[in-house]
């Protein structure tokens, strides 16, 4: 089965669409080359150690939940050539768009994995990565639909169980509801602090902080962006 035909489903951590408008033909040989070259294999074992699953000396691993076109994972692995980078990204156009992009600029610092992110987080050892950024996710702003969230307690297990201590999440939202729902979360939780002493901690932008088009969809609609940072303690 070729990438774009694999059926739509809702799993533990992903519901909604798989895909969008069809793909180009470029875009779809692209898709092919690059899942053949970047994807991770979740039925072999993980490594110990994570270096093992890059091309680049790497000595420190992010990942990057669902990543959209992947403008903020590209930007990030550029810059960091030394950090191991995962991006998830169940949606096919917007691997598609990411694997167009390596076919013309390949990363050795880069992995990715196409399905559903608890699968993965399920998979990576204990304590292994630095980092987990989950940006602009879908906020499911319906009432009834919240228990859809990705930051639940669950997912939180998840998160504290594959970063090392002192690690950083990182979560970035334009929808109130949201942001409110996960520092709620982690405060109940226990695993995380969030680092902020006043509002322009979490008002500004991260460092280095590249923007991305959701981003700049929500302010253009009037919609102010919020950037937490949990520690995992």
């Amino acid at each position: 089965m070729e990438p774009n035909d694999r059926p739509s489903r809702a799993t533990e951590g992903f519901f909604g669409r798989r895909h969008g408008k069809t793909i180009r033909p470029q875009q779809a040989a692209a898709l092919e080359r690059g899942l053949r070259a970047y994807r991770l294999d979740l039925t072999a074992e993980a490594p110990a150690d994570l270096g093992t699953l890059f091309k680049a000396q790497v000595s420190a691993f992010q990942l990057e939940i669902g990543f959209g076109g992947g403008e903020h994972l590209l930007h990030r692995a550029t810059e960091a050539p030394a950090t191991g980078f995962i991006g998830v990204e169940p949606f096919v156009n917007g691997m598609a768009k990411m694997m167009t992009a390596l076919d013309k600029r390949p990363l050795a610092n880069l992995r990715v994995y196409d399905d559903d992110a608890t699968r993965l987080l399920d998979w990576l050892p204990p304590a292994s990565l630095d980092g987990i950024d989950l940006l602009y996710p879908d906020p499911w702003p319906k009432k009834k639909h919240w228990k859809r969230r990705f930051v639940s307690p669950a997912n939180l297990d998840r998160f504290a169980r594959a970063l090392k201590a002192g690690g950083r999440f990182r979560f970035a939202s334009d929808i109130d509801s949201y942001v409110n729902w996960t520092l709620l979360a982690c405060r109940a939780h226990g695993a995380f602090a969030w680092q902020a002493s006043e509002a322009a901690d979490w008002r500004q932008p991260y460092e280095g902080w590249p923007g991305t088009r959701y981003e700049a969809k929500a302010i253009r609609e009037g919609r102010r962006p919020a950037y937490l940072s949990f520690i995992r303690k």
